[in-house]
């Protein structure tokens, strides 16, 4: 898979709590550029040993990305704005999922602000 969106190694992200409540002020984190230009990240919470990611994006008006995919699922909920793929154009409430795998490009005209949660494909187990 090619994974276009990655936050930097020193990006401040949550772990799954274990048992408390935690909170992270995401107005105080600046947004960190990502592999794609005009495409920024706020990591919320990453924990690879779950494989779990929940990301705030915020996509540049007129910024794009190729064709890809992720190897894991990736539900996107647009928060502000307008975004889009090869086959929709999504607004403020707007939900998408997407399987392992699944290959699309994504991109806004007017910009776009989205929460991204990545989970896990089945093992097989």
């Amino acid at each position: 898979m090619n994974e276009m969106f990655k936050a930097a190694d020193n990006a401040v992200a949550l772990k799954m709590p274990l048992g408390e409540s935690l909170m992270l002020k995401s107005r105080e984190i600046p947004w960190q550029s990502s592999d794609a230009p005009g495409f920024w990240v706020k990591p919320l919470i990453e924990d690879d040993h779950q494989g779990i990611r929940t990301w705030l994006m915020k996509v540049d008006a007129g910024a794009f990305s190729d064709m890809h995919g992720h190897s894991e699922y990736e539900q996107i909920y647009v928060l502000e704005g307008a975004f889009y793929d090869q086959d929709h154009e999504y607004g403020p409430g707007d939900f998408i999922v997407r399987a392992p795998g699944a290959l699309h490009t994504a991109g806004s005209k007017e910009g776009a602000v989205v929460l991204l949660f990545y989970s896990p494909a089945p093992t097989g187990d």
